[in-house]
């Protein structure tokens, strides 16, 4: 029977977040920042945003530029982060989101969704977070840990907004999630998911009217909507030592809303 792995603490961690310039990607990235972590900022289009994020923190922060969609690109940035650290990269959590956009009223319909809008979103956000656990695994098989936690979302519990193409992506990822969590256990690997609904504010959701807002605030335990700093709080969890023992998990951070 193996023992436990001894976990390394946030401040020890070096941390990957893909999608990490703006939006839920930029708490996320700050949080880690917070505790300590050396993180690379990892963007496409948003460069500025990456370097502002970075400069902010020079000596634990790296932004750099890779499409997640393209393996090669994402392995290079993994090479880039243990040369510019001196360490592997222990710690993944993949949040990009690829050209789509949280528009209810621009969304394909069950009329007119195409293996096109699946094959998009299932591009970026599966194919996506395979090739950062890919090009991160040998590191993390080598120093014997590893932490992948992955965005997910309430809405294939709760459709209340039947956004086909995302969802289903994010379906994918959490089957992806947990037969991860199987296959790496055994190299101290933990792989979890964390899921929000909608989070008060975000670029995704800065269009939202407040009356939606206030909708969703009445309908949860909490009353009110989760904010992306609270979301982030839950990555820390799966990344620190105090969920050494969880792994192929999905955590909904909704204030309440969905039940597991």
């Amino acid at each position: 029977m193996n023992s436990p792995r001894t976990a390394i603490p946030l401040e020890q961690q070096t941390v990957v977040v893909t999608g990490g310039a703006r939006g839920l990607g930029s708490h996320l990235v700050r949080a880690f920042l917070g505790q300590g972590a050396r993180v690379v900022v990892n963007h496409l289009t948003s460069a500025e945003a990456a370097q502002e994020l970075a400069a902010a923190h020079p000596d634990r922060a790296l932004a750099v530029r890779a499409d997640v969609r393209d393996a090669d690109q994402v392995a290079a940035m993994v090479s880039a982060a243990e040369e510019h650290f001196g360490t592997a990269v222990t710690t993944v959590v993949n949040n990009a989101l690829v050209d789509f956009s949280f528009n209810g009223d621009e969304r394909p319909h069950a009329d007119t969704l195409t293996s096109e809008h699946l094959d998009r979103q299932f591009s970026g956000t599966v194919h996506g977070a395979l090739n950062t656990v890919r090009a991160a695994l040998p590191g993390m098989r080598a120093g014997g840990f590893g932490r992948i936690v992955n965005v997910g979302t309430n809405l294939f519990q709760n459709p209340v907004v039947p956004y086909h193409d995302y969802t289903a992506a994010k379906a994918a990822l959490l089957s992806l999630t947990r037969t991860l969590a199987h296959d790496l256990g055994a190299d101290g690997i933990n792989v979890n998911m964390v899921s929000g609904g909608l989070l008060r504010t975000t670029d995704a959701s800065s269009a939202t009217p407040d009356e939606v807002f206030d909708v969703i605030a009445s309908t949860t335990p909490l009353r009110r909507v989760v904010t992306p700093a609270e979301f982030a709080d839950a990555a820390l969890y799966f990344a620190s030592p105090w969920s050494r023992a969880v792994t192929g998990q999905n955590l909904v951070v909704d204030g309440g809303l969905v039940k597991n």
